[in-house]
């Protein structure tokens, strides 16, 4: 666990649970891990078993935590830097060949219709994953920067050759901060880990060149706002993407339905949005 490595360290301490389920020590370790990993439900049915032991004082710190964490408008990055690490080697069998995943290819598509015959383009690639994003914008690319919370998929990603610069960090945290402006900022399949989407709006307008555009797909919901859905993936209305748009500054241009990925073969309701940041 000091080392990083969750999946291992959690696989550990289920192990000495099940030699001994009495064991306060590995109880609270694996409250912490899961806390760690961003699954604030497995971390309270672990901490909430120690009030009577040493462990009480710091169980109970750590029970807020985890019940702040479910009432966030976004995904902890744990949980997405868990969640990713776990299956980066297969991600693209599963998600191309099993979830028929074509989110990359939408936002090509999306390109085509407001970037006509662009070319040499600074782009940002944000959630990355292993670069299928990255290789189908690649023809269109000055210099193409990439960013994901998992090193793992990082990894997959610079083994494709297509990137410029990979950083693993918070999507929202490097739209925040200083840095080179992009003609395109791509986010294909990615906010869905984030409900409240003000930040991101608002994070690439600053770091767009003006005129420049962010695409992006979001799965959708008819109800106004944003939901939590079953799968821990955030919904949004249109109504709450047109609203967030304008206040951070951004023009929408584009925002087409379409199927991102299918889930149990049944189609994903999702749109595609094309925002600008207006021209100088």
């Amino acid at each position: 666990m000091a080392a990083g490595d969750l999946p291992a360290a959690i696989a550990e301490f289920e192990r000495a649970l099940r030699l001994d389920p009495g064991f306060g020590a590995a109880r609270h370790a694996l409250g912490l891990a899961w806390l760690e990993a961003g699954e604030p439900d497995r971390a309270i049915d672990y901490l909430s078993t120690l009030a009577a032991t040493p462990f009480a004082a710091d169980a109970a710190d750590k029970l807020a935590l985890a019940h702040a964490m479910k009432a966030a408008g976004r995904a902890p990055a744990g949980y997405v830097r868990h969640l990713f690490d776990q299956f980066s080697v297969r991600y693209d069998d599963l998600m191309v060949g099993e979830l028929n995943y074509r989110a990359h290819l939408i936002l090509r598509e999306l390109a085509d219709l407001v970037l006509p015959n662009r070319r040499a383009l600074d782009i940002m690639d944000l959630g990355c994953g292993t670069g299928l994003t990255g290789a189908a914008f690649a023809g269109l690319a000055r210099r193409l920067d990439g960013v994901d919370l998992s090193p793992r998929m990082i990894e997959q990603a610079r083994a494709r050759g297509v990137y410029d610069r990979l950083t693993v960090a918070d999507l929202e945290a490097v739209l925040a901060e200083d840095g080179p402006s992009y003609d395109l900022i791509l986010a294909a399949d990615t906010l869905v880990y984030i409900g409240d989407l003000g930040p991101v709006f608002r994070g690439a307008r600053r770091r767009l060149n003006p005129g420049g555009f962010l695409l992006c797909t979001v799965e959708h919901q008819s109800v106004e706002g944003f939901a939590l859905g079953p799968k821990r993936r955030y919904r949004h209305s249109e109504d709450y993407l047109r609203g967030e748009a304008q206040q951070s500054g951004l023009e929408i241009m584009a925002l087409l339905q379409c199927t991102p990925r299918e889930d149990a073969k049944n189609p994903v309701d999702g749109l595609a949005l094309a925002v600008q940041r207006p021209p100088a």
